[in-house]
């Protein structure tokens, strides 16, 4: 039979294959936001270091608890309205409706049929690398500080005499708690941010559920 035509089956294609290839594979790769790229991994990395680096870089751990919880708000609000947006073509958030109930919207950007809006492949490992790993250092950081609060407790319950050496003690614990309080924030806020993208790149609930039932099983069938 003759072909038919129409415009379903019409397709452009380049007499330059191998050049449009090479464009299309460079543009991949280049980091097209450089700004949101840094500020992606800069707020969350300097958190991590402020912790970390706390007792040397002052006395004061008001001021370096301070620190950290800004550190943190800045980030939380550059992944959430910024950085996901531009790197990786996710946004989520929350709204109310007429009725005055919330809901929370997941979404990604739907790829053109000229690829022209796709994700460089360079800014999307940024993204990921940095949304992922942070938030494990964190959880590490909370075990971490947990496990020092009960230890630092026992020894202070067993060593406590008069009463300037309760004081000294007590405000030991005192930091220890709120140390725990900014591990907590820390955990929250990036593990908010993940969950998120999460849900926006892989879909529904009942998505992200199947997809982990899903390697579950592979990686049993493996053993």
């Amino acid at each position: 039979s003759p072909p038919q035509d129409s415009s379903d089956d019409i397709e452009d294609v380049s007499l330059f294959d191998a050049d449009d290839d090479a464009s299309r594979r460079s543009k991949k790769s280049k980091i097209r936001h450089p700004v949101a790229s840094f500020f992606h991994l800069f707020f969350r990395v300097s958190a991590i270091v402020v912790y970390l680096l706390c007792e040397l870089l002052t006395s004061s751990f008001i001021a370096c608890m301070v620190t950290i919880i800004l550190l943190l708000s800045c980030d939380f609000w550059a992944v959430k309205n910024v950085t996901g947006r531009l790197m990786v073509g996710l946004r989520w958030w929350n709204q109310v409706d007429d009725d005055g109930r919330s809901h929370w919207v997941f979404e990604a950007r739907k790829v053109s049929a000229q690829g022209g809006k796709t994700s460089s492949e360079a800014e999307s490992r940024i993204f990921w690398l940095g949304l992922i790993s942070c938030p494990m250092i964190w959880v590490i950081f909370a075990f971490s500080a947990l496990f020092s609060f009960k230890v630092k407790w026992l020894v202070s319950a067993l060593l406590s005499r008069p009463a300037l050496p309760w004081l000294r003690q007590g405000w030991q614990l005192l930091t220890l708690s709120l140390s725990q309080a900014v591990v907590a924030m820390g955990v929250v806020l990036q593990g908010a941010n993940l969950y998120g993208y999460i849900r926006c790149k892989v879909g529904s609930r009942k998505n992200l559920t199947s997809m982990a039932t899903n390697y579950l099983g592979k990686q049993f069938l493996r053993q």
